[in-house]
């Protein structure tokens, strides 16, 4: 009913006046919340993949040299020492909800504040009337592209972050959108990446990975004459440990702090997690993107001795990027020996029919399971030595979003624990 009344209401009323009213709420928020961003630095960190992991990355080097933070993810809220889970099912929440934990950031005595800032956030103005010390820019693929009507106009959105925040940009030169973000205006620009591929000239400092490598016990690189290492899985996260590297430096915080802080991060939950080691290995991970699907994919094959990999991926309903669904199971069946689909948040939609149109860029070269535990069951089952199970879209979400709002209880990781200890292997 709430979805339908949202709907209505999009229809009936003007766009600009739906602007206004989002404009007017986000200057409430912060006028009844004190404006809590002037008394604090704010770090927003934007892009379609890699958020969560550069706001834990750089809360842990702002630790480590010594400040007390805040951090808001897609994951959790943290101010200091106290940690609780997001259960909104918002990246991004409501206006009134980022002004009151900045306030009580403000009050607990927090220096800074790092937060995962959205396109459709940024669209809904929630950025607003928040004084950003800094913006980052991880990376840009296709997602969101039927809700902001074009790919063009997804990327303005990420832009208009950027065009708010006028004292640092931090900015991936390896992207192909590197360019747009690096003609938007800034007192100071940091460039951070691998191959350094765009705007060097454009940067003040530049923070590259060297002999960067990616293997089954994580990830190294050396920026200038220090060498990092850390645990965590995958290429892509050495752009997410520089994307932390660039801010720590631009904070006055030296590269062997830096390092220090990388190095105790053995994971960041639902992200390349290994939830089982032996005698196969399962990963769960959040990736929903076509982009961050494939390298998950590419990563593992690449870093891992593996004889067979079996995935369970589903795509989310709700009217989301529906052109999305078939390009999923076609990298899944490039990528993987068996495939198998499953439900995963329907919304309002028919979970069958979404498991359809995931199935056909299969090419008929996949199981359709729309139980979501028993799909995870069947993939282990079908798992032994030397294999792994891939368990991609929902990573550490608490919940399975249904019709009219319901949620139901969820954790892949916990489901695939269970499910494991049932097969006695």
């Amino acid at each position: 009913m709430k979805t339908m009344i949202k709907k209505l209401i999009k229809k009936l009323v003007p766009a600009f006046l739906i602007n206004y009213y989002h404009l007017f709420l986000a200057f409430l928020g912060a006028l009844i919340y004190g404006l809590p961003s002037k008394k604090i630095k704010v770090i927003g960190v934007t892009g379609t993949n890699g958020k969560t992991t550069v706001v834990n990355l750089i809360s842990g080097i702002l630790e480590q040299a010594g400040f007390k933070t805040a951090s808001l993810s897609s994951i959790m809220f943290k101010i200091g020492l106290k940690e609780w889970p997001n259960k909104l099912r918002m990246t991004m929440p409501g206006r009134f909800t980022i002004q009151k934990f900045l306030s009580e950031a403000v009050k607990q005595g927090c220096r800074y504040a790092i937060l995962e800032v959205t396109s459709e956030g940024i669209s809904q103005f929630r950025h607003k009337f928040i004084d950003f010390e800094a913006a980052i820019f991880t990376n840009l693929s296709l997602e969101h592209i039927e809700a902001h009507k074009g790919f063009e106009n997804y990327r303005k959105a990420k832009g208009r972050l950027f065009e708010s925040v006028k004292k640092l940009h931090i900015i991936n030169l390896d992207d192909e959108q590197a360019g747009f973000f690096l003609q938007l205006p800034a007192e100071n620009k940091y460039g951070y990446g691998i191959e350094l591929k765009a705007g060097k000239d454009q940067v003040k400092q530049i923070v590259q990975a060297k002999e960067p490598k990616a293997s089954d016990q994580g990830i190294s690189f050396k920026v200038e004459d220090i060498y990092f290492s850390s645990r965590l899985l995958g290429e892509f996260n050495i752009y997410n440990c520089l994307a932390a590297i660039a801010l720590g430096l631009s904070q006055g915080i030296d590269l062997k702090t830096c390092k220090q802080a990388l190095e105790k991060v053995t994971l960041i939950p639902g992200r390349m997690e290994e939830a089982i080691s032996s005698p196969f290995k399962v990963f769960v991970d959040y990736a929903f993107t076509p982009n961050a699907l494939e390298k998950v994919y590419q990563s593992i094959k690449r870093e891992f001795s593996l004889n067979k990999i079996i995935c369970v991926l589903g795509a989310c309903g709700g009217g989301r990027d529906k052109w999305k669904r078939p390009v999923l199971g076609e990298i899944a069946s490039k990528y993987c020996d068996q495939v198998i689909i499953t439900n995963e948040d329907p919304y309002d939609e028919d979970p069958i029919e979404i498991i359809e149109q995931v199935f056909e860029g299969t090419k008929g070269k996949a199981e359709k399971i729309l139980d979501r535990r028993e799909a995870i069951k069947k993939a282990l089952s079908l798992a032994s030595s030397g294999s792994a199970v891939v368990i991609t879209g929902k990573g550490c979400e608490p919940s399975i979003c249904l019709k009219s709002g319901q949620r139901m209880a969820w954790d892949d990781r916990e489901v695939v624990k269970e499910e494991f200890n049932k097969l006695g292997k």
